[in-house]
Order: C-alpha cells, then structure tokens, then sequence
C-alpha cells in the first residue's frame, strides 16, 4: 500500500492520502518478553490442572510458587492466552417463597389447526446504544407471524389502541377459537 521509495509521493504523504498516522507505517509490535512466555507457560501448565482457577487463584497460585506478579498482569497474559476459567453458574431457576406459580393451561392441547392458538415472543435486537424491542404475535399452528411491532422501550403500551399493530393479523383473522382465548 506504502511504496517508501516511491519517486513523486513522501511517505507522510501517501500516509495522508490513506488517513493514517504516520507513526502506524513505522509502528512494529512488540512480542512478548521471555518472563512472560515463561509466565504464560507455567499458567498454562496451572490451568490444565486446575480449569476453576480464574486471576486471582492464578496469581495467588504463582506468588506461592515465587513468581513476582500482579492481577492486572496475570488477566492480560490469560486474555492473550484467551483462557477462560469453568465456574459454577448462579442457579436462577428456583422460584422465590411465596412466588405464585401458575398452571400451563395448554397441556394436553392438541393444536391441529390454523387461528386454534396464538403466541407472543418478544426479542431484544441489540444496537449501539440500548436495544430495540420486537413484539410479534404468531399462529402456534403455522408458525406464521400475524402481528409485530418495534419499540425502543419494553412498556406495556406496545399494543396500545391509538397505536394499533402491524396490520398483518387483526382486520382479516379473528381471534383463536381456543377456550382460553389469545394465549
């Protein structure tokens, strides 16, 4: 991209041309030190062992072996090495005391028809700065989307009657014919 000995351009110049910095021609990274590549292998060696051990057992670990190191140092090198320790989850799946339980009233449904059960999802489309909020209603039997809407909040206005939804559904289905009615 860069021709150094080229006849008419300086190398500032053609840096400018392509909106870099100078300083990015000349620029060679660095590798890593010997110390470190020994760090990075006895860590390695550590981490087969013991995969639990995330940076601060790994630097406790290897001062006890008599290795000079800190936090911010071992968390680098384990990033460079992309390692990730295994640790028990939080287990978020038991309901609270008192948490009200509801019964799922489509067992032993049978769904064997077209506008019998409908559904709604709501998805989270990440952007830059926040989300946005796709609320569809679909057919449970042909799993077509009847409805949608986007939305920057998750209020419950999403479907508010001044504001009516995507007209995909409503002016030529009627509601499902289930007992329970839109589920």
């Amino acid at each position: 991209m860069i021709e150094p000995d080229h006849p008419q351009l300086s190398i500032g110049q053609q840096c400018n041309l392509l909106s870099i910095a100078r300083s990015s021609f000349y620029y060679t990274p660095k590798g890593e030190t010997e110390q470190n590549l020994g760090l990075m292998r006895r860590i390695d060696e550590q981490f087969l062992e013991t995969p639990f051990f995330g940076v601060r057992q790994m630097t406790w670990h290897l001062r006890n072996d008599g290795h000079l190191v800190n936090e911010k140092r071992i968390r680098r090198l384990m990033r460079v090495m992309r390692l990730m320790p295994i640790y028990q989850k939080p287990n978020t799946s038991r309901p609270a005391k008192g948490h009200k339980t509801y019964p799922y009233l489509l067992r032993g449904l049978r769904v064997d028809r077209p506008n019998q059960v409908w559904c709604s999802d709501i998805t989270y489309l990440p952007m830059r700065r926040g989300f946005l909020y796709l609320v569809a209603i679909m057919d449970w039997h042909t799993r077509k989307v009847l409805a949608w809407r986007i939305s920057n909040t998750l209020e419950a206005d999403v479907w508010h009657p001044k504001r009516p939804p995507v007209p995909l559904a409503f002016p030529q289905r009627q509601n499902p014919s289930s007992p329970l009615g839109a589920v």
